[in-house]
This record gives C-alpha cells, structure tokens and sequence, in this order.
C-alpha cells in the first residue's frame, strides 16, 4: 500500500547528494504502491556539540516533486558520510489527506526519532489518547505519528535505565497492533537503523565488495532484556577481523533495490532487523511457534532490472498488455510438456494425494484475481469434479466460513501480500485445510505461508491495474485443472483439446494485440461517455467483470460486467441509444444465449461493440459493424483471448482522456491493509 526504504552505508564512504539519490531512486521504483505524497530523513550538518540533526524533507504529489525539493535544501550535499542512515516512503493516504504534514516519514519533537511506515495500526487512537494526555502534542492525522512519539515517551521515562536502540524500538513494537513495516532512524543513535514487520512485507538486501562467509543470519531470541549486541557477536557475514565495506537496503519489494544487489533477506512476522557499527543481527522477543525457525536465509533474487523499465513503451500498463505473449510462456515453462502431453506443478507435487482425495476445492482471492478463479472456476468443477466454491476474502472473512480439514484452500494474490487474502489464508490453515498459494512473488508472505503453491512467474507487474498477472493466473489454474486430471481416461479427449490450446495461446495473443489500432479507433468514439457496459457469459462471464474493473480503475468511468442471462432482470433498464455495450459472443454452449442477449439489446436501440470470434463476424454484422475478431481456441482459454481487447480499450479510454494510466488515483497496487 505504502512504498518504505532504508539505506545504510559502512566504510562505503558516499556524498550525501550520493545517499540522496538513492533513497530517491528507491521511492521512484516503488511509486506504484502509493503517489499521494513522499518524504525522506537524513543527517544534517554537524551542529555545535559535533551532533547531527536529522532532516526531513516531505511533499504532496509524485516522487518527482520530493527529488527536487530535497536536492534544492540549503546542505552540503557534497559531505562524504562514512556511516549513514537514510529513509523514505511513498505513501497512499489510509488516515489523512495527501499533504506535506500527512506524509512520512513521521516524527516526535526536535525530530529525535523519524518513522517510516507501511500499514494500518488499529489501536493508534487509545495510544494517541494516552500520549495527549501524558502531554505529547500531534501534529498530523497519521495512525503512524504515534511510532516516534510513543518511542519519544519511552525514552523520557526510561530514567537510569541504559536503552539500546534496538531495545526501545522492540518495546515500542510490542504495544502495536495491526500491520506494520517500519524503519526508524534516530540522530540519538547515529549511523543506526532498526526496522520491523508484522503483517506488511519488509526484506534487506546486502552489498559488499567482500564475499560473504554463510548463507543466513541467526536468530536471537530474547525476554525483552538484553537485545542489544556488540558488533562483534552480531556480524556473522564476513570471516572475523575483516573490517570491511557494506551497504543494507530496506525496502517493501525487491524493485527499489535490485539495482544494487541480489541477495536478501526476507523478514517474517515479529522479526526486528538492527543495523549497529556495520553489523546486522536479527531478533524476536518470543519464539516462533516452528522449531525450526532459528535463523533467515539470504536469499538470491532473480530479478533483473531491464524488467522494471519500460522500455520503448510510453506506460508500465501497455508494456504488460503487450508482454502477455512471453508472461504465459514463462508460466507455462518447466511445467507443461507438450511432447510428453504432461503437465507438472513442481510446487504441488507433494501434495498431489492429498489434492485428489480432498471433499472441495475453495478459491479465495480479492480484484483481478477473484476475476481469475471466477474464469477458470467451470473448468475445475469439470476436470475434478469437485465442488469449487470462489470467495472474495473480505466476505469469507466477514462470514466465519466454515473449513474442514478435507478442504483445499487456494489463495491467489498478484503481490502475495493481499492483507485480507493473507487473513483469510491464516484462518484456513488454524482449521487444519491443505493451503495453496499462487502469486507472483517470489518470497511473498502468502508463498512462504501455504503448505505449497504455484509462483506464475509472470514477471514484475509494475502498472496499478493488473493485466499479464491475470492471464498468467489463468493460465496456472488450468494446468492445475489438468494435472488433477490427468490420469482419468473419460476426460482424455479434452485434456489433449485443452493441452492444445495452451499450445496455440501464444501465438493467438499475439494477433489479438494487432487490434491494438481498431481498438484506439472506438475509444474515440467512446471517451466521451460517463459509463460502459460489458456483457458476456459461461466462460467469458468473468472477462465482463474483469474488463469492466480494467475500465473502472483507469478511466474513471462507470462500467459494469453484466451476466447477459440477467440482462432481462434489471439491467435491461439501462440500454438506450446512447448506452455504449461491449458483448462478447463467441462459438460455446452459450453462444444462442449470447445472440437473445444481442437481440435484446438492438431491439431497444443498442449499438453494442462485439467481441467475437473470426468465423462469428458474418452472423453478427447484421447487428452492427463494430466488431473485434479474435482467434478461435478450445472454450476454456476464450477467456484470456477476450480480456485483452477490454484491456486495450481502457488503456486508451484513459489515454484520451489524457489519465496517467500506471497510477490512477486512489489506488495502490499491493493492497497491505483491510
């Protein structure tokens, strides 16, 4: 929801202009989790006492608008710093409008320690109460104000009590309830970091010109009493004695960092991460409830920066609508032998009898990806035979749903850290369910806590409203679908019909995308309209849905995806002859109840827009000339052929309308919060 960075150099000597540009940088490759505002800490000058103040600089709007306030503040930005701390945040407004005091990081008074935050605290009024009245003074509408000045007033009372940084953090850590990933610099503390996570993913990256001696970072365990550590007990990265340079990079996704590294780590729930002389050492006040959980692997991140450019597109959201040819070939990769007429989810291998012999299959997801479950949900009730049920997770939650242990529970997120889809995925598995996840993130919550799953490896989705990642989940639904079915003859025929298809998929999208044209053409003609109508059904039901959402998000205007078995129960209200109605027909089992559908709609003066398969376009010209023809491919892959020309059309619907496509107001792409 929020974008948070934490860049901390040792005998890395860099200018402050240095250290600067990077925590820009970082917030910029991070924008799309939120652009309301943005804001950074760093050490000033040296003042009298030989102390550093820390700074802030904040502003409302886009990271562009912070980069030029913060490289025009009156500061040596030449300064070469040996050790340094710096933090910044991209924020999407949860408590206050977007405005320079509303935007992180946040502070406490004579900025003693600054916060950046991604979350929700849900207890932050009683601490804001009991901070008032203790005669703390805010200043913002935040829920994160309270971090610094709680950390302020354990500090003002800790009386001779010799606190560590790391030890007042984790105290003020314990009374916090909600999601929260924080970063906390201090000028208390000089050359220190401390940061934490609950509920909101939080990784470390490290560089180093020195190679590092192990492959993870223990844990320490403690009471709450002594967290602190030397350097020395605490540096475990490189052979003793060597006094070398390192860099740690805090951050909610790999993208603001991969330019600097590829080896991280990745923080769990409760973990607290601090930086002290150079030296990383990792701590939890309680122990985890594994055994096992003693320390965290450095991890290699096979991300590569190219991926996170646009290229020689003008938006991250065309490039993603145009890199659907490759994203479900890469989900396909490894996975689907069409020489051998297999399908192998490496992932869910282990789990393959448990899977078969289970009483029902529950899909819960929330956006675009419930719109995925909602389209391949008829094929897993086909292929399985089982009952599949599809849940939005704020709904399941709301409902105490009941869960048995023969369930299977598949939670499908795009970020992997849907807040409601992860809560969702804890009360499944407190019930003893088997729980699948399918994300595209490598490392993500939801993948690190289901009992096994499927990474589609669509490749980063920067672009707010999702595209590649809802086709690729698709994709990776129906080859479950198949491996479920694999070795049950009376579904042969149609496993090879649907083996096929995933063959020709690519190539078939590749000349949906040669719409791009025709499609600009209609949505001139449609820019001007306050809503939009879409109506298909069967397998392209979720397609309405879908292609509405896409236009919703990105164009601010009304859209609706509308079953055309319900048109005649209510919906039929709306036609008219200025109504804009995009229907999708195609050749299946529900193609003569398509065509009532169409009827319906031109006996009151409709102009639909059809999207229709090639041998289609003659039948339907009788109802009206525009028409986007698309390839015929086996029934159940229609869908993904039918939802990239909605995709198109709201890329530029809003376009036209002159919108920033990657970034629409409102939204934010990892939704981390209720």
């Amino acid at each position: 929801m929020c974008g948070i960075f934490g860049y901390l150099n040792f005998n890395s000597p860099k200018t402050r202009r240095e250290i600067l540009q990077t925590v820009v940088n970082a917030l910029k490759r991070m924008e799309y989790r939120g652009y309301d505002s943005a804001g950074l800490a760093f050490d000033g000058a040296k003042n009298e006492t030989g102390s550093r103040q820390t700074q802030l600089c904040k502003m409302p709007g886009k990271v562009k608008a912070l980069e030029d306030a913060t490289f025009a503040i009156d500061t040596d930005m030449d300064e070469v710093l040996n050790n340094h701390c710096g933090i910044g945040h991209t924020r999407w407004a949860t408590h206050g409008p977007p405005s320079k005091v509303n935007s992180h990081p946040q502070r406490s008074t004579d900025n003693d320690f600054v916060v950046v935050h991604n979350g929700i605290l849900t207890n932050y009024y009683p601490l804001k109460c009991f901070l008032e009245k203790n005669g703390y003074q805010f200043e913002s509408d935040t829920d994160t104000e309270c971090i610094p000045i709680l950390l302020k007033y354990l500090w003002d009372t800790k009386g001779d009590e010799q606190l560590t940084f790391l030890q007042l953090v984790t105290r003020c850590a314990q009374q916090l309830e909600g999601a929260y990933a924080i970063c906390v610099k201090s000028h208390l503390f000089p050359g220190e970091v401390i940061a934490t996570r609950r509920g909101s993913p939080l990784l470390i990256g490290i560089s180093s010109s020195s190679k590092l001696n192990c492959d993870h970072i223990p844990i320490m365990y403690s009471a709450g009493r002594a967290l602190g550590l030397s350097r020395k007990s605490s540096m475990t990265l490189f052979d003793e004695g060597i006094e070398t340079d390192i860099e740690y990079f805090f951050a909610s996704d790999a993208s603001a960092i991969i330019e600097h590294t590829n080896r991280v780590i990745y923080l769990e729930d409760d973990d607290v991460a601090s930086v002290v002389d150079g030296g990383l050492s990792l701590h939890r006040v309680r122990s985890s409830s594994s055994a096992n959980d003693t320390q965290r692997n450095i991890s290699k991140i096979e991300l590569e920066l190219q991926q996170i450019m646009k290229g020689s597109f003008d938006s991250f959201m065309q490039k993603e609508i145009f890199e659907q040819p490759e994203s479900v070939v890469n989900t396909m990769r490894g996975r689907v032998s069409f020489e051998k007429e297999r399908v192998v989810l490496g992932g869910l291998v282990d789990h393959i009898a448990e899977l078969k012999r289970c009483r029902r299959i529950i899909l819960i997801a929330c956006g675009t990806s419930f719109h995925s479950c909602i389209a391949t949900r008829q094929l897993l009730e086909e292929m399985t035979e089982l009952p599949v049920m599809v849940e939005l997770a704020s709904d399941f939650l709301d409902r105490q749903t009941p869960i048995f242990r023969d369930d299977v529970c598949f939670f499908i997120s795009q970020s992997g850290e849907t807040a409601d889809t992860l809560m969702a995925l804890r009360y499944c598995k407190s019930r003893g369910a088997l729980t699948v996840g399918i994300t595209n993130t490598v490392g993500s919550s939801i993948s690190r806590e289901t009992d096994c799953g499927v990474h589609i490896n669509a490749g980063p989705e920067i672009g707010v409203a999702s595209t590649k990642a809802y086709t690729s989940q698709f994709v990776a639904l129906v080859m479950f679908a198949l491996m479920m079915s694999e070795d049950r003859f009376s579904k042969r025929e149609r496993y090879m019909e649907i083996l096929q298809g995933l063959r020709e998929l690519p190539e078939k999208i590749k000349k949906v995308l040669e719409l791009d044209d025709q499609i600009k053409e209609l949505a001139k003609e449609m820019k001007d309209n306050k809503s939009i109508l879409v109506m298909g059904r069967g397998y392209n039901y979720a397609t309405c849905m879908e292609g509405a959402l896409k236009i919703k998000e990105i164009t601010y205007m009304h859209s609706e995806g509308i079953l055309s078995g319900e048109l005649k129960h209510g919906p039929l209200a709306l036609i008219d002859d200025t109504m804009p109605v995009m229907m999708i027909v195609v050749k299946d089992h529900t193609y003569e109840k398509c065509l009532n559908a169409v009827q319906q709609v031109t006996a009151r003066n409709g102009k639909p827009v059809f999207i229709c398969e090639e041998d289609l376009t003659k039948d339907l010209s009788r109802f009206g000339d525009k028409i986007l023809s698309i390839p015929p491919i086996v029934d159940c892959l229609k869908g993904i052929l039918t939802v990239i020309p909605l995709q198109l059309m709201s890329f530029h619907l809003a376009t036209l309308k002159g919108l920033n496509v990657d970034f629409p107001r409102n939204l934010a792409k990892s939704v981390t919060v209720e």
